[in-house]
């Protein structure tokens, strides 16, 4: 019970504490305190009626308490002139929903990235350090340190726990969605489900708050077409292709809750490049896929970032339409050596026009490259293919 309660409220529950006491470590240690009061009293008498408004009522008379002792702080005064909160009943529009202001505090723009992740996934998605850490790779030593600097960085930089003004808000929102974004590739991309399901959750958490926003539809939207083919994407621990994937492993249900997502990012006028995004991943989500609108559709995300990672994707697309020799010639002209994924893609291609050396070359540099076991055991086998002798053009 208490572990479903926390998944839910954490959030809730310290993003309340952080507007209550304007000090992110006294409310995560209120906080922390709260859930352990509830473990110990709940187990003998029940949870309350309304657990949500329980835990914040109990976090905020156990941040009173800390700050008391605090009270040589002057700037913390203030909170003691306030009525001591004491535990009642309350219904659930008792306590605002402070999460959203949790959102932009955590992603502001004043923050590294990765601390943007780290305390994202620390004060939204309520993952303990070691998690966290586990979840990117590092020591729990050095993701304490991460999280340490990023709370200094926050009182140091009075970072506001506050929705950006109206006309700062598309900016700030870019950012919030990056952050989400990253977070669902880290797992995506290395195949950690939990950490590409906790991107989807808090996206789901975001959209809930701001429910007119499509970009914030449509990155969910491309997230769950993307997560639908989870099963599919590694078999027997090597990476397959979407060419080459069992489509009856897809997850239905998640792409169509995708589209329709996307249906309504676009009815509300989206035209980023998350919904752009996702209307790729929705045709790639078809049967026959159409290739020529995809690539018109990297052409139009290229125009709003520039990326050219973009161009390679769209090279990808012009390889189905006009073949892999006029694809080679847009990738020859990209600067992306250090990009484990331009190698590969021109292998691809230099294996599809029969350039057998030069695609093992370029296999060579991509399995260089490559951090995850299913990628490298991918290229692995394509490079023992190619020793089996000359490929014929694709």
């Amino acid at each position: 019970m208490l572990e479903e309660v926390f998944r839910e409220q954490w959030a809730r529950v310290f993003a309340s504490l952080v507007g209550y006491t304007g000090d992110v470590d006294v409310a995560e240690e209120a906080a922390q305190e709260a859930f352990a009061v509830a473990a110990e009293r709940w187990s003998r008498e029940g949870p309350p009626d309304d657990p949500g408004a329980w835990l914040v009522v109990t976090g905020r008379n156990r941040a009173i308490d800390r700050l008391r002792r605090e009270r040589a702080h002057a700037q913390k005064i203030r909170l003691l002139d306030r009525p001591e909160p004491v535990e009642v009943t309350m219904d659930g529009t008792t306590i605002p929903d402070e999460r959203l202001e949790l959102f932009f505090m955590c992603c502001h723009p004043a923050l590294a990235a990765e601390a943007q992740v780290a305390l994202t996934l620390r004060a939204l998605g309520g993952l303990s350090t070691a998690e966290i850490a586990r979840a990117f790779l590092v020591g729990e030593e050095t993701m304490k340190r991460r999280l340490s600097r990023a709370r200094a960085k926050i009182r140091a930089a009075v970072i506001p726990f506050a929705v950006p003004r109206r006309e700062a808000l598309p900016a700030r929102l870019g950012a919030v969605l990056a952050v989400l974004y990253l977070i669902f590739n880290q797992g995506y991309g290395d195949a950690r489900a939990g950490l590409a399901a906790e991107a989807i959750r808090l996206c789901r958490v975001l959209l809930g708050l701001m429910p007119a926003e499509p970009e914030v539809a449509a990155l969910l939207a491309l997230m769950l077409l993307h997560d639908s083919r989870r099963a599919a994407r590694v078999r027997d621990g090597e990476i397959v292709p979407l060419a080459e994937q069992d489509r009856g492993l897809w997850d239905t249900a998640q792409i169509r809750e995708g589209l329709g997502l996307l249906d309504r990012a676009l009815a509300r006028g989206g035209g980023g490049a998350y919904t752009v995004q996702a209307a790729i991943a929705a045709h790639q989500a078809e049967e026959r896929i159409d290739w020529p609108a995809v690539a018109a559709l990297y052409d139009r995300l290229g125009e709003l970032t520039g990326s050219p990672v973009v161009a390679l994707n769209r090279a990808v697309a012009v390889a189905e339409t006009e073949g892999p020799q006029a694809a080679l010639a847009l990738v020859d002209a990209l600067d992306l050596d250090g990009y484990r994924y331009f190698h590969s893609t021109r292998a691809e291609l230099l294996r599809r026009l029969g350039d057998v050396e030069g695609a093992r070359a370029a296999y060579d540099r991509a399995l260089g490259l490559t951090v995850t076991e299913a990628e490298r055991r991918f290229l692995a086998r394509r490079l023992r293919e190619l020793r089996t002798g000359p490929q014929a053009p694709g």
